[in-house]
């Protein structure tokens, strides 16, 4: 096994791989769907035709001026300028990517385009669509279920609810159509997981309807700093049908007393194509409490949740930096320390948590999240290469059936529920 930081960083310049795959094919395809998705201004056609050239025939350019994040770009990857996009380590080129998309649509410039988020029109037609109205329907075969079927029933449904990636779909007709969510409601697994520490992550919270000190009223409610043994924290990744299940589940977490307070965790603003930020959970929220049946009526929930802060939702900065979660800031660690659980959503914060590097599969999930300040779960369909805590015969498996069925690690066909207890209990 490597030392703590010895394996290769990700790169995109390797022929064939899927790093390279990204920057070759899907980022060019989606600079395409951006500029056909609205009537941008001639000024901003442009933009985004000189991006295109950057990022497939140029080289990597500083942001403009007078963007009002110059700076910090300068500072956090400043020696990658002058050089491909192929050439500099994965995770930054792709943040940078989205960061340098923005620009040319002009999200954070004075003028009529200014905060337009480049993606609503992807989010809100997943949104709108039919699987969504099949998922929320399926909650009602859960409600005279026993707690524990539901539970599990909930948690399959966020986890393969990871699936519905826009970004992974680019390129890609139909990639996202057969997500899992509603099967996994109604209790149908797509297949094994990977590695399954789902009996973990129940133990790390309260038993259903273990009573909280004092009433809502009296407790503090959106508050605290560093949480509490009976705060969830959620790390979000994509917004609508990844969402939606994830909300159901934050829902459960709340109603059946295995949490007082759940702090969701947004993007500050628009990335990765499909990545959650306050209007989409509020635009999630509002779909689910229209629904009928047991989805309104946790969409309901959800609402007042929300109205008396149980469910707090908060958007960091460092959520769109292409740094890795060890690097997170003090006030983030403070957040997470203390609280019950953490749970990470999707590829990209699994990539950032355990560091976006060619790990031997067999890693320790523990020693990889050892730097994270407080119990931590990783929910996640597989759709980039990193991967650790695998049992080792899990590999060699994998491997040999992939050479009929697909790549294992980036098609989206396999999932995992990994957890460091951390300090919990100590």
């Amino acid at each position: 096994m490597p030392e703590v930081d010895d394996a290769p960083v990700i790169v995109s310049s390797t022929p064939g791989s899927f790093a390279r795959s990204v920057l070759a094919e899907r980022h060019p395809a989606l600079i395409q769907q951006v500029r056909d998705a609205f009537p941008w201004s001639p000024e901003r056609h442009r933009a985004l035709d000189a991006l295109l050239r950057s990022c497939t025939e140029g080289v990597i350019e500083p942001l403009d001026p007078g963007a009002h994040d110059r700076e910090r770009w300068d500072a956090w990857g400043g020696e990658y300028f002058g050089r491909s996009w192929f050439d500099v380590p994965f995770l930054w080129s792709e943040s940078y990517f989205y960061r340098r998309l923005l620009e040319a649509v002009g999200y954070f410039a004075p003028g009529p385009w200014h905060g337009t988020d480049p993606f609503a029109p992807f989010k809100r037609a997943e949104l709108c669509g039919s699987l969504v109205d099949d998922e929320l329907a399926a909650l009602d075969a859960l409600a005279e279920r026993p707690v524990e079927e539901r539970a599990a029933a909930y948690l399959q449904a966020s986890l393969w609810g990871n699936r519905a990636d826009l970004g992974f779909a680019v390129g890609s007709p139909g990639a996202a159509a057969t997500v899992g969510a509603a099967g996994a409601a109604r209790g149908e697994d797509p297949r094994p997981l990977v590695a399954d520490d789902s009996e973990v992550l129940w133990s790390l919270l309260p038993t259903e309807g273990t009573p909280a000190e004092g009433t809502p009223a009296e407790r503090p409610a959106g508050g605290g700093s560093s949480g509490s043994a009976r705060t969830v924290h959620v790390i979000a990744d994509n917004s609508g049908r990844e969402l939606i299940p994830d909300l159901v589940l934050i829902d459960h977490l709340l109603t059946t007393g295995r949490a007082d307070e759940v702090v969701l965790h947004v993007k500050p603003y628009p990335y990765y194509v499909s990545d959650a930020t306050m209007a989409d959970v509020v635009d999630c929220a509002r779909r689910i409490a229209q629904a009928s049946g047991s989805a309104g009526e946790a969409g309901k929930r959800l609402w007042t949740a929300m109205g008396d802060g149980r469910l707090d939702v908060r958007a960091h900065g460092f959520y769109c930096a292409p740094f890795p979660y060890s690097e997170m800031p003090a006030d983030l660690r403070r957040e997470f320390a203390g609280a019950a659980l953490t749970i990470v959503k999707g590829d990209l914060n699994y990539r950032r948590l355990v560091g976006d590097r060619l790990w031997p599969p067999t890693t320790s999930f523990a020693e990889r999240t050892a730097h994270f300040p407080g119990p931590v779960a990783a929910l996640r369909t597989l759709k980039s290469d990193v991967i650790v805590g695998l049992d080792p015969r899990t590999p060699a498996r994998l491997e040999e059936a992939g050479a009929s069925g697909g790549p294992w690690r980036t098609s989206g066909t396999h999932a995992l529920v990994q957890v460091s207890p951390g300090n919990a209990g100590t």
